[in-house]
């Protein structure tokens, strides 16, 4: 299944904390270019991204997922948070 390739990618390259990855594909099924690739929301929290910039973080994520795009994966949009940050985003 493409989605836990996609978070065995990621668990297997950085320290998750925590990561969900939703599959939002049928929704897109009938759009008219629609190639069969899935569209995924992706949640990754890591401290890895401390210090990095938000542009840095998300191509961090598109190369290990990088040769997916276009066959497994037609759109990826992700949140990447530290763990503050995202226990900041929990207590809103």
């Amino acid at each position: 299944m493409v989605k836990d390739k996609i978070i065995s990618l990621i668990e297997n390259n950085i320290n998750v904390e925590y990561i969900s990855i939703r599959d939002r594909s049928s929704g897109h099924k009938h759009h008219k270019h629609h190639d069969g690739g899935g569209h995924f929301k992706l949640h990754v929290v890591s401290d890895d991204f401390k210090n990095m910039p938000l542009l840095k973080r998300h191509q961090v994520i598109y190369k290990l997922v990088n040769h997916m795009i276009q066959k497994e994966i037609h759109a990826l949009s992700m949140i990447t948070q530290t763990i503050t940050e995202y226990n900041k985003s929990i207590k809103k």
